[in-house]
C-alpha cells in the first residue's frame, strides 16, 4: 500500500495513513487488490477519518471483483468508478501459462493482437479530500503516473515540488487523469488491430486464397464485440460521473475546478467514443472483406463454368458428325469414298476452329475471363 501526499504544488510519500486530511491538499491511497483485504480495517479508518464515511460493504465487494465491468455508483459521500484497463504483455503472458494446463491451444494463425485483448478492473473511491485506488497486482498505472508526473519536478529527500499544472487540483482530477492515460492504451490498440487486421483482409482477398481462415475470423470477430461492449460500458460509467459532477452544488465543488473536470470527463468521453467507432468500422471492413471474398470466389467459379461451357459447345458438333457416320447404314453419302474420312475430319477441323474463333472473341476462353 502506498499513500501519497498532495500539497499546494508539493508531493509527499508517506509511511503511514494521516490523522487528518491536509489543509490544502488530498490524500491518495493506491493498493493492489491481493492487499486490499489485508489493510481494510486501517483503509476503513482512514476513510473515515479523511473522508468523512467508511467504505459500504458492496463496494468493497466490488473492488475485490477481478471480473467487474467498468461501473459507477455513489453514496451522498464518496463516489465509486470501477474502469477496466488494457492487460499488459507480462500479465497477459501469466494469464495463458495458467490457461494453458486447462484450456486448448488457441490457434496458431489468429491475429496476435486480437489475443491481447484482455482487460483488469481498476477501482476508484473518490471522497472530497481522499482518493483510494485499487488494481491489480503488479499494476503499473499508479507507479508510471507518480514517475511522470516527478520526472521534471525538484525533489528533496521527502517533498517533490511539482508544478501546478502537473498537480491534479483533487481526487476526482487525479481519477480521470489515470482513467485517460488507460484509454490512451486502447488508442494505441486500435492502430494495432486495423494495421493486423488489413494484413489479414489483403490475404483474404488473393487470388489464390482458397482456404480462408475462418476460425481466425471468428476469434477476431468476437474479440470486437468484446471491445465494443467494453467501451460502451466505459462510456456508460463516465458519463453517470459526469452527470453527477454537474448536478453537484457549487458549495460542494468549485466552479473553476467542477470546468476542469467537466472538460477532462468529456476528453475522455471522446476518446473512449473514437476507439467505439474505429471498432464498428473494423468490424463493417471484416464483413465487408467476407462479402468480397465470396463474390470474388463466386466470379471464378463463373468463369471456370463459362469456359467448360464454352469447351462442350465445341465438341457437341464434333461428336454430333462422330454418331451420325457411326449409324448402322450402308448407302450414306461420303461413306463408300475414299475421300469421305478425310473430308469429315476436315468439316470438324473447321467447325471447331470456327467455334473456337467466335467464342475467343466474345471472350468466353479468353485468358482475362480466368
Amino acid at each position: 500500500m502506498q499513500i501519497v501526499e498532495f500539497t499546494e504544488g508539493t508531493l509527499r510519500f508517506l509511511d503511514c495513513l494521516p490523522a487528518a486530511p491536509p489543509a490544502r491538499g488530498f490524500v491518495w491511497v493506491y493498493l493492489s487488490r491481493d492487499e486490499l483485504r489485508e489493510h481494510l480495517p486501517q483503509l476503513q479508518s482512514a476513510a473515515l477519518r479523511l473522508g468523512g464515511s467508511s467504505l459500504l460493504d458492496l463496494h468493497v465487494k466490488d473492488l475485490e471483483n477481478r471480473a467487474h465491468p467498468s461501473h459507477y455508483d455513489y453514496t451522498s459521500v464518496y463516489d465509486l468508478v470501477v474502469f477496466r484497463r488494457l492487460a499488459t504483455s507480462a500479465e497477459i503472458d501469466a494469464e495463458l501459462q495458467v490457461d494453458g494446463a486447462t484450456a486448448a491451444p488457441r490457434h496458431p494463425s489468429t491475429l496476435a493482437s486480437f489475443h491481447r485483448i484482455r482487460t483488469r478492473a481498476v477501482g476508484f473511491a473518490v471522497f472530497d479530500r481522499l482518493l483510494v485506488s485499487v488494481h491489480p497486482a503488479g499494476c503499473e498505472t499508479a507507479r508510471l503516473h507518480i514517475q511522470r508526473t516527478i520526472a521534471e519536478a525538484a525533489q528533496t529527500e521527502a517533498v517533490v515540488v511539482v508544478g501546478r499544472s502537473r498537480q491534479p487540483s483533487g481526487p476526482a482530477d487525479l481519477m480521470l487523469r489515470l482513467i485517460n492515460e488507460m484509454v490512451d492504451g486502447y488508442l494505441e490498440l486500435r492502430k494495432l488491430l486495423a494495421a493486423e487486421l488489413g494484413q489479414w483482409q489483403d490475404a483474404l482477398l488473393q487470388p489464390g486464397a482458397n482456404q480462408a481462415d475462418w476460425k481466425a475470423l471468428m476469434v477476431a470477430r468476437a474479440e470486437l464485440h468484446q471491445l465494443e461492449d467494453l467501451c460502451e460500458e466505459q462510456n456508460d460509467a463516465v458519463e453517470e460521473w459526469l452527470d453527477t459532477v454537474r448536478a453537484q452544488p457549487s458549495a460542494t465543488l468549485a466552479q473553476a475546478e467542477r470546468d476542469v473536470l467537466v472538460a477532462r470527463a468529456n476528453d475522455i468521453i471522446e476518446h473512449i467514443r473514437r476507439v467505439a467507432h474505429q471498432v464498428r468500422r473494423m468490424e463493417q471492413g471484416a464483413e465487408a472483406a467476407v462479402q468480397i471474398h465470396f463474390s470474388s470466389q463466386s466470379h471464378r467459379a463463373n468463369n471456370i463454368m463459362r469456359t467448360l461451357t464454352a469447351l462442350t459447345a465445341i465438341f457437341l458438333p464434333l461428336n454430333l458428325i462422330t454418331g451420325i457416320f457411326g449409324m448402322n447404314f450402308d448407302a450414306m453419302p461420303l461413306l463408300h469414298r475414299d475421300q469421305g474420312f478425310w473430308i469429315a475430319i476436315a468439316a470438324m477441323v473447321v467447325l471447331a476452329v470456327s467455334l473456337g474463333v467466335v467464342f475467343w472473341r466474345k471472350r468466353y476462353l479468353s485468358r482475362a475471363s480466368r
